[in-house]
């Protein structure tokens, strides 16, 4: 996770407690497999802090992203959308902890099921969508034995087309996404995103100054034309392995992270 978490036994699973925010954000993750890290506090940190509409939070996993959005802006209400049961519960049980059951809702539908969504009331909605969709192919990786890491990280039963296609259903019209993936799948993510969202901007994260980009966080308007756009970099660690002071500022709830020309 961040610099500064906290982490502490659960007595009910095999569950852990991890905060973030400066202890802010209390959050149950599975003491083994996929645990939320940096990604997901760059993704939330990508919603501008005056943002007052409502976020659907796409793959919410035991939803780190969404309910670290509702936490960072406390006028907005968030949709956890999550099909995996065991995530799922975690997250319903993270809304609990952390007091957010007024503006933080739980969806527990297959994103890829059409009718699933429709019934669930997600079909634009939401003035952002958030979405750290998994990074890889289901045939292009071998599988984690392990349901939670798999999930996490295999995209089963649809492509990334598929799941794009799915946070435009969930847009409202001139509502924006914004997506974080690894950098190598910019082809694919432009590609996806072509004729849904317009008005890109792409914001690569690197892991030092020196090194090239592993992560990008990009972002679009839905039914916009206006022009793709490149943003200045975002660099994660100096050369002495620390996080960089504006990361650590982001690690602690008091920064943003600029996605939008």
């Amino acid at each position: 996770m961040t610099d500064g978490d906290v982490t502490m036994a659960d007595d009910r699973a095999d569950v852990v407690e991890d905060r973030l925010f400066a202890e802010r954000l209390r959050l149950l993750q599975p003491r083994r497999g996929h645990r939320a890290g940096t990604d997901a506090v760059l993704l939330a940190a990508a919603v501008p802090a005056d943002f007052d509409g409502h976020i659907a939070d796409l793959g919410a996993g035991v939803g780190t992203v969404g309910l670290a959005a509702a936490a960072l802006n406390p006028l907005a209400t968030v949709t956890l959308v999550e099909r995996d049961a065991g995530a799922a519960a975690l997250a319903q049980r993270n809304i609990v902890l952390n007091a957010l059951e007024e503006r933080v809702r739980l969806a527990a539908v297959d994103l890829f099921a059409a009718a699933a969504r429709q019934a669930a009331g997600l079909r634009e909605t939401a003035d952002l969508v958030l979405t750290n969709p998994p990074f890889h192919d289901e045939n292009a990786v071998r599988r984690s034995p392990d349901a939670a890491r798999r999930s996490a990280h295999v995209l089963e039963g649809g492509t990334l087309d598929d799941w794009l296609r799915a946070c435009t259903d969930v847009t409202r019209p001139g509502g924006w996404i914004v997506a974080i993936h690894r950098a190598d799948a910019l082809q694919g993510l432009l590609a996806a995103l072509e004729g849904r969202f317009g008005g890109i901007t792409v914001r690569p994260v690197h892991p030092r100054a020196d090194a090239p980009a592993t992560r990008l966080l990009i972002a679009g308007v839905k039914g916009s034309r206006a022009p793709l756009c490149i943003l200045p970099q975002l660099t994660l660690h100096t050369a002495q392995g620390a996080f960089t002071a504006q990361v650590q500022a982001v690690n602690r709830g008091e920064a943003r992270v600029a996605v939008r020309a």
